[in-house]
């Protein structure tokens, strides 16, 4: 019984290993998907507030001839 109960240990041990590891990598993905979802989002916010002062200084400018 006791041989049975070893390999039985043995046997979760393995699957709780490979559970770990698919965790790992899931976790990883997903880390990475918010980090590339946040930079398409903040970057263009940060392009528009940069040419968007420039482009009404232009538009202004025009205007006024």
């Amino acid at each position: 019984m006791d041989t049975e109960l070893k390999q039985a240990l043995d046997q979760l041990n393995t699957k709780i290993d490979a559970v770990y590891a698919s965790v790992e990598k899931t976790r990883k993905y997903f880390l990475w998907t918010i980090i590339i979802s946040v930079l398409l989002v903040v970057l263009p916010l940060l392009g528009l507030v940069l040419v968007i002062p420039s482009f009404l200084n232009l538009y202004s400018g025009l205007s006024g001839l």
